[in-house]
This record gives C-alpha cells, structure tokens and sequence, in this order.
C-alpha cells in the first residue's frame, strides 16, 4: 500500500513560519528563507554535502552521460553528465 505525501512548498513554509514568529513580518521570513536556500545551493554546487539534522541531506547527484535521438529528424545527439540538487528526508522526517 503506497502512502500519499503531502506537499509542503515555500508559501507554505512562509506562512508556518508567520504563526510561529508573529513578531517578524513577511519580507524578514522571505529574505531569510532565500538566504538559507542560497548558501545550501552554493555549498552543493561546490560538492559539499549539507545535512540538517532532524530535517534532511542534501547532496549534488551526477546523471550519467547518455544519448537521444530527435524523433522529427532522427538525429542522433548526447548529453554529457549532468548534476542535480538531491534532497533525502531524515527518517523522523518521513512518518508512517
């Protein structure tokens, strides 16, 4: 049996944060929330390793080198190998 997750995106964040914090006013929540996920997106870039605890890793996932075809002209192209931002969610994160 597959449990469905919710989601939790940054208005979301935003606004819990606003409950919790009442004595900061939306523009100090955004400029930190940016500020925070600048400095893990440049530490990944820099194949550093983040982890939060309690919250999560995130790390930089290479994606192998691999080859496509143009379904109109039949071309053959390659990409080359391509990083990506991984998130993996601590295990108190995920609740059964």
């Amino acid at each position: 049996m597959t449990k469905k997750l919710e989601t939790f995106n940054r208005s979301d964040l935003e606004e819990q944060l606003s409950l919790e914090f009442p004595q900061l006013d939306k523009i100090k929540i955004s400029s930190a929330i940016d500020t925070i996920i600048t400095t893990i997106t440049e530490a990944v870039a820099l194949d550093n390793k983040v982890e939060i605890r309690g919250f999560g890793t995130f790390s930089k996932k290479y994606i192998r080198p691999r080859k496509f075809v143009n379904p109109k002209t039949k071309a053959v192209s390659y990409i080359g190998e391509t990083a990506t931002l991984h998130f993996k969610p601590s295990k108190s994160l995920i609740q059964d």
